[in-house]
């Protein structure tokens, strides 16, 4: 299968939050690093890179300067390093509890501190060097199995979750972390969490949370126990083995997860290439088939639709639209516009896909009218985590309003009805945004509030294409507040 950006492997940044809850930051000025900031922004993002002697030891890079950490011998520590030297290396130290310990590697003493009190010149471990690992990645991805190249996914029947599939098609390969008293959940598209016994659970209990290690840009997954989870059997459930040390089985990358469509015409019926290459609105059910991955170019906002046998849909002799493209280009890029709950979609000729009588799509037609008009469904977020420009959606603790300008996230509930969605918090609430700065406030849910203007978040939203949020849902909100 051709990437072409399909299946990219995620860059995993992070921030290191210390005992007092301050990340830390890495400054221009002075090139100095100190633990103030209350919450994860460009400054706090981090990322671990092995070290080149292919030793043990880790390089911390500041994805804000991409300069390196390093510490002396005296124990003052900068972030000024263009290129990585001897100070430069550190060991990390898993705790039981999920956070890390940094230790220089040729001095071997500990860094912490708080505020614009860091050093490097610790002896023993207090809690002042507990560091906190927080992902800046938007938390929602597919997991891909590094020894076995498989993705992992749900399997209802089996009740577990296992990674056998070639491809992350369908909402069953959605994988969401979710952050937990320090540590990390994998919550399956079910909302179940994922035991380290390989038994799916409604809770977040402490079987279910796991340490965070790199290692050679991979990510592995520590139980409580020390030990890792990894595929096992030929089925490739995931659960904790016996190995304690990380080694390639245990070891998995983090992808980014595009956002998967189902598209109905005005017959009632599922567009589909189930018949061939030709794409056609002949089905009654939506299946893998049925199913086309979406992306979005980031400077022209046109979409490409991509099928589960291998093909973009791209424009033909006649107006025609199949599925045999291997690359995007012009002929592959379809305009959307949004028309109330229904969507049109303009090809390269400058004209719309409307059904032929026999089912078939063609870009054929000069104007917008009933067989021009298709729904749009999204079908891989049934549990959707919100961010905006300012940072991750989150209930406000004893209040009945949303902050969306987190480091931490909440994870909704989404429903789909006749072109358009409904979000619902934990607790079953709908929410409904405010026009106010950055306050959102949580509704009842109750169906009129489909009748509030379409530009405003409320209980019933539309997905829209979003260039700047490749990979992740776009919606009819407010710039301010868009899923990330």
């Amino acid at each position: 299968m051709p990437t072409n950006g399909l299946h990219q492997v995620l860059k995993i940044q992070f921030g290191l939050v210390n005992d007092t809850d301050r990340y830390l930051t890495a400054e221009s000025f002075g090139f100095k690093v100190n633990a103030s900031a209350p919450s994860l922004k460009r400054k706090q993002m981090w990322v671990l890179e092995p070290d080149p002697g292919q030793g043990t030891a880790v390089l911390l890079r500041s994805s804000h300067l991409g300069r390196y950490l390093s510490a002396g011998e005296d124990g003052r520590v900068a972030c000024e390093a263009e290129r990585p030297d001897r100070d430069c290396r550190f060991l990390v130290l898993s705790q039981p509890d999920g956070r890390w310990v940094l230790r220089s590697e040729p001095h071997g003493r500990f860094f912490g501190g708080t505020e614009d009190r860091l050093s490097c010149f610790a002896t023993a471990v207090s809690p002042a060097e507990l560091w906190t690992v927080h992902l800046a990645i938007h938390p929602q991805a597919h997991l891909l199995s590094v020894s076995r190249r498989r993705y992992v996914h749900l399997c209802p029947r089996d009740d577990e979750m296992a990674a056998d599939s070639d491809t992350p098609w369908g909402v069953d390969a959605l994988v969401t972390l979710v952050f937990q008293n320090r540590q990390y959940c994998l919550r399956a598209c079910d909302s179940r969490y994922l035991r380290s016994d390989g038994h799916l659970v409604w809770e977040p209990e402490p079987c279910a949370r796991y340490t965070l290690e790199f290692k050679a840009g991979k990510l592995a997954f520590k139980d409580r126990d020390g030990r890792y989870l990894a595929p096992a059997g030929p089925a490739g459930t995931l659960r904790a083995g016996r190995n304690t040390r990380p080694g390639k089985d245990e070891l998995f990358d983090l992808e980014e997860s595009h956002p998967q469509v189902v598209l109905v015409a005005a017959n009632h019926r599922y567009v589909s290439v189930r018949q061939g290459v030709n794409i056609s609105a002949n089905q009654d059910e939506e299946l893998h088939h049925e199913t086309f991955l979406m992306q979005i170019d980031q400077e022209t906002k046109k979409c490409t639709f991509y099928s589960s046998t291998g093909g973009y849909w791209t424009l033909v002799t006649h107006g025609g639209i199949h599925a045999t493209a291997t690359q995007v280009s012009a002929n592959t890029m379809f305009e959307v516009e949004w028309r109330g709950r229904r969507v049109a979609l303009k090809a390269s000729n400058g004209r719309y896909v409307c059904m032929k009588k026999n089912g078939q799509l063609a870009a054929i037609s000069d104007f917008v009218g009933e067989d021009e008009e298709f729904v749009l469904k999204l079908i891989n977020r049934p549990i959707l985590v919100l961010r905006g420009m300012d940072g991750f959606v989150c209930h406000r603790r004893g209040s009945n309003q949303l902050d969306t300008n987190r480091s931490v996230y909440d994870v909704f509930h989404l429903s789909f009805s006749d072109g358009a969605y409904q979000i619902r918090g934990a607790d079953g609430a709908g929410g409904a945004y405010t026009s106010g700065g950055s306050e959102v406030c949580v509704g009842d849910g109750e169906p009129h509030a489909a009748e509030l203007a379409r530009d405003t978040w409320c209980s019933v939203w539309h997905p829209i294409p979003d260039a700047a949020l490749t990979g992740h849902p776009s919606t009819r909100l407010p710039e301010k507040l868009r899923p990330g």
